[in-house]
Order: structure tokens, then C-alpha cells, then sequence
């Protein structure tokens, strides 16, 4: 059944208003008709059972027939810093680092970030295109929450967000003593900040800074993983370990 989200404004009175481009896609792509189903959520996990009452010019007005508590979302609260990487390789970790069950994603341009972001309408315009990968991919996967993408952020940034969580761990090709699975094990985590290096990974010094930040670095086995294998891994195995995955 076609998936959506609305803001808790538009719900009201056992009803609930759906415009801008979620309209358009019911009305002129699905083609929905009055008495048609659908389910909406309102990102607070929270979702309803819906039948279409009629068109606007602009908006869609439905009416509730059932509403009950999403519990797709994961206890564990996972936020990942992303180093930028090349072409349109955010995009894939973006959908599926959502599909994962990761709450946050924060771009992060390091001393190896090749791509430039040169003005501010450059930024806007990433964070609208990522943004929208995070709502598709949400729908997609019956979240219960939209996952937010945040506007990219230097290292150093990065390194003073990550550290308020439990757990902050930094995928490193250099580190040979901790392995994920003993790491995870040992904290009772309930907030996790995962940190993923761009196309190079990060350089030593960036990796210093983080150990010297509370940052624990661990090691993902004998092979260098490309950026876009990296964070999913991390995630597939935090889910398996604290998760809803096992």
C-alpha cells in the first residue's frame, strides 16, 4: 500500500491534508481515486490507515480509519558521519544506510574530500536531493521516522558532534587490536556515532584527533573496503549485535 508523511499539522479531526510533491505522486502518478487506501505516517511513529475524502486544487483530504504505534524503529540510536565521497556515491549510502536504521547522517568534508561544495546554493541543492533519497528510502522500508541528513560539516566538526554520543567508533585500515563485535559488547550503547573516511580514508592525523577526542578506533578485517561498503558493514553488524537484526 503507498506510503507517506505528513507533518503532525496536517492531521486533525480524524482527518489528514497531504499536498506538495506527495500529492502530486497520488493524484497524477498512482492515480488514486476517492475511496482509495493509503497509509501515513506522521515521523513521530506514528501511523494511520487512510481513505481518500476528495481533491483540492493543491491537497488531498483523507480520512482515518485506523492509527496505531510503528515499531520498526531500533533502540539504537545510530548517527553517521559520512566522508563525501566522489560521483554519486552518497546517494547509495544514503538509501541504504536509511534502510539500515540509521537516525542521522551527517556529511563531513576531510583532508581527503575530493568533491567541492563551492556555494551555498550548492549545499542547499545536495541537501534537498539527499534529503529526498532519505524520504524515498524511508517509505520504502515502513520507517517510522524520517532520517535527517544534515548539512556537510568540516573533521573537526564532526569529531565535536560524534563525541556526545555513548559510542563513537572510527572504522580505521590501520588499527589492529579492536575488532567491532568485542567493542559493541562492552558498552551497553544506546546512542552510537560511526565515522567513515571518504575515497583514502582519513589521514593520521584526523584519525589522532578523534582517539583524542574519546573516538575508539576499530578495525573492519584484513581487507580495505571501499567508502560505500564501509558504513553499511559497521551498520549490519551494530544492528546484528545491539539491534533488531539476529
Amino acid at each position: 500500500m503507498p506510503r507517506f508523511f505528513v507533518k503532525s499539522e496536517n492531521i486533525e479531526n480524524e482527518k489528514i491534508t497531504i499536498s506538495g510533491e506527495d500529492f502530486n505522486h497520488i493524484k497524477n502518478v498512482l492515480r488514486l481515486r476517492q475511496g482509495d487506501s493509503l497509509i501515513i505516517s506522521d515521523g513521530n511513529c506514528w501511523d494511520y490507515s487512510v481513505v481518500i475524502d476528495s481533491y483540492a486544487a493543491n491537497y488531498v483530504t483523507t480520512t482515518i480509519v485506523d492509527s496505531y504505534k510503528n515499531t520498526n524503529e531500533s533502540e539504537i540510536d545510530i548517527t553517521l558521519f559520512q566522508g563525501v565521497p566522489k560521483s554519486d556515491k552518497m546517494d547509495m549510502i544514503i538509501q541504504k544506510s536509511v534502510e539500515m536504521g540509521v537516525k542521522r547522517i551527517v556529511p563531513v568534508i576531510t583532508e581527503r574530500t575530493v568533491v567541492k561544495i563551492n556555494s551555498e546554493k550548492d549545499i542547499k541543492n545536495k541537501i534537498t536531493r539527499w534529503q529526498r533519497i532519505a524520504i524515498e528510502a524511508s517509505k520504502q522500508c515502513n520507517r517510522g521516522i524520517m532520517p535527517i541528513v544534515e548539512a556537510p560539516v568540516t573533521f573537526r566538526q564532526s569529531i565535536t558532534e560524534a563525541k556526545q554520543a555513548d559510542l563513537n567508533l572510527i572504522p580505521y585500515e590501520k588499527e589492529t587490536g579492536n575488532k567491532l563485535k568485542p567493542v559493541l559488547k562492552g558498552g551497553g550503547a544506546k546512542t552510537i556515532s560511526v565515522m567513515i573516511g571518504p575515497e583514502g580514508g582519513f589521514s593520521n592525523n584526523e584519525v589522532d584527533l578523534a582517539v583524542e577526542n574519546g573516538c575508539v578506533p576499530v578495525t573492519l578485517g584484513p581487507r580495505i573496503l571501499r567508502t560505500e561498503t564501509a558504513g553499511l558493514l559497521v551498520l549490519s553488524i551494530i544492528m546484528y549485535e545491539l539491534g533488531d537484526i539476529g
